[in-house]
């Protein structure tokens, strides 16, 4: 009943995204089990240095700019792409890979190297804190796997063979889902 050059180009492109998504899909999959299971990975800090007068206003408009001011001042060549604010305690973004914190503390401002495991950078690429190319690769892939979810959904809706088995493991999977939203 259905057209077959309309199922087999949903196929098509059904594979196709995700082939292309895989690499992406292990990295959730993969960082956030172990997260769950408790490898959450680790961070190794190194105190740095910084002149008895540094200071910064964590609410200035010109917090980058001022940063970067700071930085060179001190001899640290250090890249970042954006400071991540939290009040008292600033991060030199993407924090995937090796960064600057700075916290306000009663002593005065302090700095950190934090070098983050495989596990803690690749778990700060899933949750987002990497660099800013890599978060828009992120939001093309959760537009893709919308389509990965919908096109297989669709391929089996209408395929005659498979549209019952489809139709029972959606439904079965949206209750599962809902029950552990709702009762856990």
């Amino acid at each position: 009943m259905t057209d077959p050059k309309i199922r087999k180009l949903l196929v098509t492109l059904h594979l196709i995204f995700a082939g292309l998504l895989t690499p992406a899909f292990l990295l959730v999959a993969i960082t956030g089990g172990n997260y769950l299971l408790g490898n959450k990975g680790s961070m190794a800090k190194t105190p740095i240095s910084l002149s008895a007068d540094a200071a910064l206003d964590f609410s200035s408009s010109t917090l980058e700019t001022d940063v970067k001011k700071l930085l060179s001042a001190n001899n640290i060549d250090h890249k970042f792409e954006y400071v991540k604010n939290r009040g008292t305690t600033i991060q030199l973004r993407p924090t995937s890979r090796k960064y600057i914190e700075m916290k306000q503390t009663p002593n005065g401002l302090t700095a950190t190297w934090v070098q983050p495991s495989l596990q803690a950078g690749f778990m700060e690429l899933h949750k987002g804190h990497g660099p800013k190319l890599f978060k828009t690769y992120s939001k093309l892939v959760a537009l893709g796997l919308l389509g990965v979810v919908f096109g297989g959904f669709f391929v089996g809706i209408l395929a005659p063979a498979y549209r019952r088995k489809t139709l029972v493991a959606t439904g079965l999977g949206t209750l599962l889902f809902f029950a552990l939203v709702f009762l856990s």
